[in-house]
């Protein structure tokens, strides 16, 4: 009974910060000085669904919400709501049911951010859900000197980047350069959890 009640309050925290995404969005579109039609050419985004989001009527899915970031020249953290950076020496602690959570509406896929000051170093920590049989799909290259690694933590993780495509088991552990399209895919039948930190090289 315990472990429903925290899922369900984990699922109503993640609804909220969901709901937060589309004022970051305008928030952030309107500092560049950017249209709905301007942020929809850069984005590949249409502007209907570009209007929905702002107005938190639809939830992106990963894929919609990648394209919103990079066309911005924001993060997905930046967007979800990520934690401010910490002032210099001190210590921060995110318990979990702080999370800010990313769930993707159609798929199920989720991106919590676990890093509890992102913005105070170069890197980022966030932990990936994958349900069975799910992919993100192709997402967007980020800068150039931006790097991934990954660990497995359960499952099996199919990784395709740069027109290679690796297989991970629960242990497995992956670096590469994500200045190209790059997507995450579970084909199994089992869900898969894996652990991701993303630095920014100056």
């Amino acid at each position: 009974m315990a472990r429903q009640d925290e899922n369900a309050a984990g699922s109503q925290h993640g609804d909220d910060l969901a709901g937060a995404f589309g004022g970051n969005v305008r928030r952030r579109r309107e500092e560049a000085g950017l249209t709905l039609e301007q942020l929809s050419t850069q984005s590949s985004v249409s502007r209907a669904m570009l209007s929905k989001v702002e107005r938190g009527e639809k939830s992106p899915t990963i894929g919609v919400a990648s394209k919103i970031a990079h066309a911005l020249d924001a993060s997905l953290s930046d967007l979800i709501g990520a934690p401010a950076a910490a002032a210099s020496g001190v210590a921060v602690v995110m318990r979990k049911s702080d999370r800010p959570v990313f769930r993707d509406p159609e798929t199920g896929f989720e991106r919590h951010i676990v890093s509890a000051a992102p913005g105070a170093g170069r890197a980022e920590m966030v932990v990936h859900h994958l349900p069975a049989q799910v992919s993100t799909g192709l997402l967007p290259a980020y800068p150039p000197g931006t790097e991934k690694q990954l660990v497995v933590l359960e499952g099996a993780l199919t990784v395709a980047v740069g027109g290679i495509s690796e297989t991970l088991n629960a242990g497995d552990s992956l670096f590469f350069q994500a200045d190209a399209d790059h997507g995450f895919a579970n084909r199994t039948h089992a869900p898969c959890e894996y652990i991701m930190v993303i630095s920014r090289r100056t």
